[in-house]
């Protein structure tokens, strides 16, 4: 690839630090970029935007400490940046449409492997968020990106998508005709 691989994890801390730990500084991304997380997108330049500059995380945790490491060039797709991404803080500003009234609680996300691809001039091209490696750690339920934070100061949206995981009656039924015909 064009760029070394440690100017491209400086690129991509660079990403990350345009807007508090959450990168969205419009003219680091190409016009072609896509944003996705588990369930939702891919999303436009435009869409991602507009959706991240809705969201003053900045203001609702002030003391949000992001937590970035393990920055690697992926060996078989050399221009993305793969990193594990955790982060505390506590919700003591407004955080509108969600939960306009702070909740004085605390977040504390679990480990999530995020990534950031870039074309040849630099720009990012991808930015993958919110894939949540271990569910049992910190207080977001098991979910990764707004969906966690919002379930961790008890403002989770009312969809599916947005609750933890939960087991269904369909996967417990084939578990226990696992256990009974492996005994």
């Amino acid at each position: 690839f064009a760029i070394a691989p440690g100017k491209l994890i400086d690129l991509a801390k660079g990403f990350l630090n345009s807007r508090g730990g959450f990168g969205a500084d419009p003219d680091l991304l190409d016009d072609d970029f896509q944003f996705v997380a588990p369930v939702v997108g891919p999303l436009s330049k435009d869409a991602f935007v507009n959706a991240i500059g809705s969201v003053d995380i900045e203001t609702a945790f002030p003391d949000f400490q992001g937590e970035f490491y393990g920055f690697h060039v992926d060996p078989f797709e050399p221009n993305r940046v793969w990193y594990t991404a955790r982060g505390c803080g506590t919700h003591t500003g407004p955080l509108p449409p969600f939960a306009p009234t702070p909740t004085g609680k605390k977040l504390v996300n679990p480990p999530q492997v995020c990534s950031v691809t870039f074309n040849t001039a630099g720009l990012v091209t991808k930015y993958t968020i919110g894939y949540v490696v271990d569910r049992q750690v910190g207080n977001t339920g098991g979910l990764g990106g707004l969906y966690g934070l919002l379930y961790a100061i008890g403002s989770p949206l009312p969809f599916p998508e947005a609750q933890p995981w939960k087991m269904s009656k369909r996967y417990w039924a084939f578990q226990q005709l696992g256990n009974l015909a492996s005994k």
